[in-house]
């Protein structure tokens, strides 16, 4: 156990060491940062710190170099990120074969490798600080200040980041009720889909009385495309830990769980090392700090069923039983583990507690608009550039992040919609790109914030095939307990499937926006309310892309492989047979230099493999 004195001399001393990380200072050795979360790490990243120990070594500079594994740095389209301090040197795309010349060159004689620098970083010659660069220009991190700044497996570094003096704050100068008016007068809205107050639900928890209450972290992140809960859990574990604890404090809660699913066992094992090193310390445990106050942390694990994300399933699977949801009321902070008082918030509602106790309400006011405060951590994908981690403040507009941040869409194409809000979510189109993102804006679009998921869409993308790959992706994870979910979105799915196979009839439309609204209505949980979300939002702003296929039995975009037909243009043909040699299935003829060459559309398989391979553009796809 470690006394407030001997934290402090731990905070002092670490950040010594540390502080080059700022990008200003020098605190001592250069520091070698490399990605340890799982995007990196599956390629590779480990092996190539590995790799800069062995070469530090060999080169006998271990008192001016030290490697830290680190969690995401959030630009995962250039991944393994290897990052040197005091320069901020950001090398993209490390191999381990890069490693010895950087080595040799930057940390022996101090010559950044400027070919394996990111491109970006690199200005006639010159080396721009990576923070300059279009995509972390203008973010604003939060919850995710730590990620890819401290080693998350050393709390020690979490220390001297101000760790746990948010705790010390609220257990030894606050009374429970000015916690939680300082999170409710704060705005802070649940990250993980609803936007609840949170303020508010620890309100409700603590006016109930019972001789037990739970604090839960929701860490069962299950959108397609999501990442933004693991990578915090893998770059920064002891800030929900910390969060947790002022949490239970705030409510009169002595124990906490923290629900996540077993797929993700680098963010698991982190947690589990942080909960054994808050312990050690006195952190969590009795009579934390000497305030009186007890609080223990336990990590569950679940088996990853969608479902178990909605807070009430959660809960059964926690007590053993099968993850399915409960009828509410009574809601979970009446009535919940157990049958106890019980709070759950999402992993980045939880990341955002420390700092607003820290640095009060009207700070995290100052981010973010009116109605949504502070900022929200989004995971870009798709069709987009810079593919990673966005933390950005409310109200910045799609266009921003998209373009400025995410780079814009790769090859040319143009951008068609993005998806918000996963399989809860909707898709929101070219004319929505000024929209401003905030709880309540979305909602209104037919869209909603959901737990941070934004998918990019270009114009190769068909949106009829879009609603029929979320709409498969709900059916499979339906609990079953409700019929409205349970054969309602089958039904819906039988719908769409047959649109996009060209077997549509008149009507179609009509009966998936009955379905829909029925299962809106009718369906148990919120994740069944919100299940058709993607496909009234794309009959609405796409609505002539269902009629496209069901009319003329098209595919505008050309991805509904059903509808595809591929044509031989006869004047653009130059009869070379290159398409006929690459047909896998050989049903293209013609006569090299003699006949035109023609596909033969009852064989065609439909492959794209000539049309790719024609050098003279003769192959149209329609």
């Amino acid at each position: 156990m470690k006394s407030r004195l001997e934290l402090e001399q731990i905070r002092k001393e670490v950040f010594e060491q540390i502080k080059a990380r700022n990008g200003s200072e020098d605190g001592g050795k250069r520091q070698i940062l490399i990605c340890g979360g799982t995007g990196c790490t599956s390629s590779e990243s480990m092996s190539i710190l590995n790799c800069f120990n062995e070469e530090i070594e060999k080169n006998g500079i271990q008192d001016k170099a030290v490697t830290v594994r680190t969690g995401c740095f959030g630009l995962c389209e250039l991944g393994p990120i290897v990052i040197v301090y005091p320069e901020g040197s950001f090398y993209s795309r490390v191999k381990i074969e890069d490693v010895p010349q950087i080595v040799a060159k930057h940390l022996v004689n101090g010559e950044p490798v400027k070919e394996l620098l990111c491109p970006e970083t690199v200005d006639d010659g010159e080396i721009k600080p990576f923070r300059e660069m279009g995509f972390y220009r203008s973010q604003n991190r939060v919850a995710l200040r730590n990620c890819g700044v401290i080693d998350p497996e050393c709390i020690n570094e979490y220390l001297a980041r101000d760790g746990y003096e948010a705790l010390e704050k609220a257990l030894l100068e606050m009374k429970p009720q000015e916690v939680i008016d300082t999170i409710r007068e704060s705005g802070l809205r649940g990250r993980g889909g609803g936007g609840f107050l949170t303020g508010v639900k620890w309100q409700f928890a603590a006016s109930q009385v019972a001789n037990q209450k739970y604090i839960i972290c929701n860490a069962d992140e299950g959108d397609p495309g999501a990442f933004m809960d693991r990578s915090i859990l893998e770059g920064d574990p002891q800030a929900v830990v910390e969060a947790m604890a002022i949490a239970g404090y705030a409510i009169g809660a002595t124990q906490g769980f923290i629900y996540v699913r077993a797929e993700y066992p680098i963010a698991v094992g982190r947690l589990k090392i942080a909960i054994k090193q808050a312990k050690e310390y006195g952190i969590l445990g009795e009579n934390i700090f000497g305030s009186g106050f007890n609080f223990d942390l336990d990590v569950r694990l679940g088996s990853g069923a969608f479902v178990c994300g909605e807070e009430t399933a959660l809960l059964n699977s926690i007590e053993g039983k099968r993850g399915m949801p409960r009828p509410r009321p009574p809601f979970p902070a009446v009535k919940g583990l157990w049958g106890k008082p019980t709070i759950i918030n999402n992993v980045e509602t939880l990341a955002n507690i420390p700092q607003i106790i820290l640095q009060g309400k009207d700070w995290f006011k100052s981010m973010g608009t009116e109605k949504s405060t502070g900022t929200k951590v989004f995971a870009l994908g798709g069709k987009v550039k810079n593919t990673g981690l966005v933390e950005i403040p409310m109200g910045t507009t799609l266009r921003h992040v998209i373009y400025d941040i995410g780079g814009g869409i790769p090859k040319g194409k143009e951008f068609k919609a993005v998806q918000t809000g996963g399989p809860s979510g909707g898709c929101l189109t070219q004319d929505h790109l000024d929209t401003p993102i905030e709880y309540d804006t979305l909602i209104a679009l037919g869209s909603m914030m959901g737990s941070g998921g934004m998918i990019v869409m270009d114009e190769d993308n068909c949106m009829v095939d879009i609603a029929r790959f979320f709409l498969e992706f709900i059916v499979d994870e339906s609990c079953g307990k409700c019929t409205p979910c349970r054969e309602g979105t089958k039904r819906m799915l039988e719908l769409l499937q047959k649109i996009t196979e060209g077997k549509g009839e008149e009507g179609d439309i009509e009966r998936l926006e009955s379905l829909a609204n029925t299962i809106k209505s009718t369906s148990l949980c919120g994740l069944g309310q919100t299940a058709p979300n993607p496909v009234l939002s794309t009959i609405k702003f796409f609505r002539h892309e269902y009629e496209a296929h069901i009319n003329e039995k098209r595919c505008p975009a050309g991805a509904c492989k059903s509808l595809v037909r591929y044509e031989i243009t006869e004047d653009k043909c130059k009869m070379c047979g290159i398409c006929a040699k690459a047909c896998p299935i050989g049903c293209i003829q013609g006569e090299v230099k003699k006949t035109p060459f023609v596909i033969s559309q009852k064989d065609c398989v439909k492959c794209g493999t000539c049309f790719e391979k024609c050098p003279f553009k003769a192959i149209k796809k329609g």
